[in-house]
């Protein structure tokens, strides 16, 4: 279903949805999953749950996709109209400059560049480093603070990437502001939307909040609806580009979704280790359906799978990853057939656990 793929997929990264207010997205999600569910439910922090119920007595499949996406919120406006922001969620300093940036104000958003030092007056000591986030504004075209308060900007607006979404040169690759994980969530998506009628098991598709703040919003979905298995659907990195060691990142942008078998963010100090009876069968209903994948081990990175994995008294989780190329950035890429492969090999898994029961 490329066309409705790709029509879905521009319509979530459109979407403002920085951590904290993923309201937005949510309700796109909800018009998309019209007719496609029998029961929505949402809780406190914001996390939003749609079910198709099973069997009586037949085991949960719960999915789960983040809806936020990076951005950054207003800190400070100077006296003389620039506006400083704070990050929201982990970005890299390098790929704050030079952007074209959208504040979302009580009046409307409120677009506007970022600035620095120009090359020409800067110290040697100073061209040799990255320009820190504490160094860059936001300009946007007033001469005062009271200009850039008159047009609705306040401090604790959230600040998104402001770039249109689309199609690289007529080819299948995608690039967005927020393919992570809007890619995720339009996996979700699809899922729910060809789950057959007589699906065997009860499905969860849960749309979940502030990942990008430590894996928020996952753990609290897991402890809420207790799930026998578990799948998060997030992107990963490729190591198909220029400058990078392949061995390091061994997955390739349209060669399929990639199973993911272990990750872990050192910074953080968590990430999961997918059980290999899990591993194990998803590996079996992508091979059964003739599904290509690709295996992950991601060092550096970890998903909502985590937080799913140990909600409760601990849930089976694992995770299935759609590769991507410049991750937390504003120009991130995905491929539609690796969107495509991971619904198919979520539907097989569903299947697959409907006929023989749990791994």
């Amino acid at each position: 279903m490329p066309d409705r793929t790709l029509a879905l997929l521009g319509r979530l990264d459109a979407a403002t949805g920085v951590s904290g207010d993923e309201s937005a997205v949510a309700e796109i999600i909800a018009d998309e999953l019209a007719g496609h569910h029998d029961r929505h439910e949402s809780d406190a922090l914001g996390n939003h749950y749609f079910f198709h119920t099973g069997s009586e007595g037949a085991p949960t499949v719960m999915l789960c996709a983040h809806m936020d996406e990076l951005g950054f919120v207003v800190q400070h406006v100077e006296d003389e109209g620039f506006v400083r922001i704070a990050p929201v969620g982990y970005h890299d300093d390098r790929m704050v400059i030079d952007q074209d940036l959208r504040i979302h104000g009580r009046s409307g958003p409120v677009d506007g560049v970022t600035g620095a030092k120009p090359a020409h007056v800067l110290a040697p000591d100073e061209r040799e480093k990255v320009i820190p986030m504490t160094d860059i504004f936001v300009d946007v075209g007033t001469s005062s603070r009271e200009q850039t308060e008159g047009l609705g900007v306040r401090v604790g607006d959230l600040v998104t990437f402001a770039r249109p979404a689309g199609l690289l040169n007529g080819t299948r690759v995608f690039t967005g502001k927020a393919v992570d994980d809007r890619s995720g969530c339009a996996v979700m998506v699809e899922v729910m939307r060809r789950l057959p009628a007589d699906t065997a098991v009860t499905v969860c598709a849960t749309a979940a909040v502030q990942e990008e703040l430590g894996i928020r919003g996952a753990g609290v979905a897991g402890t809420r609806i207790q799930p026998d298995v578990a799948l998060a659907i997030d992107v990963t990195l490729c190591g198909d580009t220029p400058g990078i060691e392949f061995s390091r990142l061994p997955i390739k942008l349209g060669e399929g979704a990639a199973i993911k078998y272990f990750d872990w963010a050192p910074a953080a100090g968590y990430g999961t280790a997918v059980p290999r009876r899990l591993t194990d069968r998803l590996e079996r209903a992508a091979e059964g359906a003739k599904i290509a994948y690709q295996r992950e081990v991601l060092m550096g990175g970890a998903t909502d799978a985590w937080g799913i994995q140990l909600s409760g008294l601990g849930v089976l989780t694992g995770c299935i990853s759609v590769p991507s190329r410049y991750i937390h950035s504003a120009v991130g890429c995905v491929h539609l057939d690796d969107v495509e492969s991971a619904v198919e090999l979520i539907l097989a898994f569903i299947a697959d656990v409907s006929a023989s029961g749990l791994p």
